[in-house]
């Protein structure tokens, strides 16, 4: 992929959910809510403090992530739909 995130913004992939509850019932599109996990696809150069030193991310390429419902902005890359979102909207690192 040929896109690199700025600053303190990370590119993330959304993991896809099981389409079944655990009682084997079929859950449709419509019904179903956008998953609020995802795969860290690229990741920027970090954030600039307030002395103009540059501050790394804690995330990187391959981490499986938790956000927040309403976080990010969906962009369309490749063909393929991914999220652009700050680190700071990044609740945690799964596993």
């Amino acid at each position: 992929m040929a896109f690199r995130p700025l600053h303190d913004r990370v590119l993330v992939r959304r993991i896809e959910e099981d389409q079944k509850t655990a009682g084997g019932i079929i859950i449709p599109d419509t019904a179903k809510e956008k998953p609020q996990q995802g795969e860290v696809v690229a990741v920027g150069n970090g954030a600039r403090g307030d002395d103009n030193e540059l501050i790394p991310l804690d995330v990187k390429k391959g981490d499986k992530i938790l956000f927040g419902k309403w976080s990010g902005s969906e962009v369309k890359i490749d063909g393929e739909e991914l999220l652009i979102m700050k680190e700071s909207d990044i609740l945690g690192i799964i596993g």
